[in-house]
């Protein structure tokens, strides 16, 4: 689940994704000032939208409002004040981590990706990276599967070139870091950082 908010920019509306999948046809489902958006087919709510935010809650956010138990709760009462009994399954677990680069491989159908095992504390990821400077050992910043970047970009499970890819390596400059050099290639961390511990964005 991800939320956006930019009232300046897109109104008092507080913009809940539910599931990165995408559809053909969709349907819409208003009760007071909360919209849902299902698939038409399956009825799955996709999306949820709630207006006049700001009579809840006031937000001081331009783009991406970062998951807390606060702003679910927020969420969760909402929906039940509009009538809806809907169920809101949420991660609240960091999306962008300390990962360890355990391995690599060339991938078999690009000559500039390298297919990474990535331990992130937890589990260990499969991640395609075409970052020059990627090698076995390294600490790097992991987005997870769910994890916004600071372009507003939504990091989801993906094949790429034919080959299973979950999250990303990511460079400083993607990262938004101030002064991020301009070189190609992933951050690379320190040696004392923990292996799944949260990285600050």
């Amino acid at each position: 689940m991800n939320i956006f908010y930019n009232k300046a920019g897109v109104g008092d509306v507080l913009l809940i994704q539910l599931t990165p999948e995408k559809t053909d046809k969709v349907i819409t489902e208003t009760n007071g000032d909360v919209t849902q958006v299902k698939d038409a087919q399956t009825n799955e709510v996709l999306a949820i939208n709630i207006f006049e935010f700001s009579k809840y809650k006031e937000l001081d956010v331009q783009g991406n409002v970062p998951l807390n138990e606060e702003i679910v709760e927020t969420v969760k009462q909402i929906l039940s004040k509009n009538g809806l009994s809907f169920t809101l399954e949420v991660d609240l677990s960091p999306k962008f981590v300390v990962g360890q680069v355990e391995s690599l491989e060339q991938h078999p159908n690009a000559d500039k990706l390298k297919v990474c095992q990535v331990n992130v504390g937890d589990t260990t990821l499969q991640i395609v990276c075409g970052a020059p400077n990627v090698e076995a050992g390294q600490k790097v910043v992991v987005a997870k599967v769910g994890a916004v970047m600071p372009s507003g970009m939504v990091i989801k499970d993906a094949e790429l070139r034919g080959v299973a890819s979950s999250g990303m390596l990511c460079s400083a400059r993607e990262l938004a870091i101030p002064n991020a050099p301009e070189v190609k290639g992933i951050l690379v961390l320190e040696e004392q950082k923990e292996v799944g511990s949260e990285f600050l964005v």
